[in-house]
């Protein structure tokens, strides 16, 4: 009887949550990143709370400011007279219904500006992220088996390189080289003039143009890709080079690996089947790391390359002091961040158990 008791007994760190531990370990995370989130929006509130100038300026404009029945009206009418917490709580109230405020500058839905922008920005932070992890991870292991050859040296210069070129500089030698004058590229903006966007699935042209069979306007879309993404993808793959060399050289110290060599495995099997596996987990930390900077810091290669995309928008909100815009922005850029972090939590328990068992 005690020895049965003792047998079906389950140690209370690995007790499954909701059924398996895996579950029990997304249901934390789920948690955790919801309480997260609130934190964005009191953060966001506060801080453009704290933004200096004078919002009610900005939105009247100089001539209705100076009415003080005017600037009254407003007050009430936005419950700027409330004290902060209210003010706070009808802000999440407002955020429940989807109601993100209406634009100073575009006099449109903060939501609906930002549901244009966003899809823009993605999609050019996507092909970034392809590009970069498929060279980065490619050179990286290269550099790493070649410990200390004339090939590893020269990745590690050309990843060093990559690091230390500013990206809005690139950005604009690109312009100058390939629009300016190679004419090989073209030059702003998602699309060219004489074609419409596709209709409207997920916000990705090129996505939209394959869903809809227009293959003249996919190849457009796709041109217009090639200069942001290049543009993107170096700094990333300079940054992904170097870590993956790093995370790759701990790996192949390691004694199953030379396990797996005196039992005769083959290269690429060693290669994707047990290093890159073993060194999965900081990579993609990095990565969603990476991914997120994509999609929150391309302020100066959206204005080049005139992107309207998310940090155009973000630029324009805030040099025109329109608050709700900017708002809206951080709270966007929050919940990107908490959502690229908890899919990366996520790929941690698929990909360790050790992970959803602790």
């Amino acid at each position: 009887m005690g020895k049965n008791t003792r047998a079906t007994r389950v140690h209370p760190a690995r007790a499954p949550l909701g059924g398996s531990p895996l579950a029990g370990y997304v249901l934390r995370r789920l948690g955790m990143s919801v309480l997260l989130l609130f934190g964005v929006t009191l953060v966001t509130f506060s801080l453009a709370n704290l933004v200096p100038g004078n919002p009610i300026v900005a939105a009247l404009g100089e001539g209705a400011a100076s009415n003080p029945a005017t600037v009254a009206a407003y007050i009430e009418k936005h419950g700027l007279d409330q004290p902060l917490p209210v003010q706070y709580l009808n802000y999440l109230l407002n955020l429940f219904q989807g109601d993100m405020g209406v634009s100073l500058r575009t006099a449109q839905p903060v939501a609906s500006d930002l549901a244009k922008a966003v899809p823009a920005t993605i999609e050019v932070a996507i092909g970034a992220i392809i590009v970069s992890l498929a060279v980065g991870v490619a050179l990286g292991s290269l550099a790493a088996y070649r410990r200390g050859k004339i090939s590893d040296q020269l990745v590690r210069v050309l990843s060093l390189i990559g690091l230390s070129i500013p990206t809005f500089w690139m950005a604009l030698v690109s312009f100058n080289f390939f629009f300016l004058q190679l004419r090989i590229a073209p030059g702003s903006g998602r699309l060219s003039p004489i074609l419409s966007p596709p209709p409207t699935v997920t916000g990705l042209y090129t996505v939209d143009a394959l869903l809809a069979g227009q293959w003249v306007t996919f190849m457009d879309a796709m041109a217009h890709l090639m200069l942001p993404v290049f543009v993107l993808s170096l700094f990333t793959i300079g940054l992904l080079t170097r870590f993956v060399r790093t995370s790759v050289l701990e790996v192949l110290d390691a004694d199953y690996i030379r396990a797996g060599r005196a039992k005769g495995l083959s290269g690429p099997r060693m290669l994707f089947g047990y290093t890159l596996r073993g060194a999965s987990l900081p990579i993609l930390t990095i990565v969603g790391l990476a991914f997120g900077s994509l999609l929150s810091g391309t302020v100066l290669v959206e204005a080049v390359f005139a992107w309207p995309g998310l940090g155009s928008y973000a630029y324009n909100s805030a040099t025109s002091l329109d608050l709700p815009g900017v708002m809206g922005v951080g709270l966007i850029v929050g919940v990107i961040y908490l959502g690229i972090n908890f899919a990366v939590d996520l790929l941690y328990g698929v990909l360790d158990p050790r992970v959803r068992l602790a």
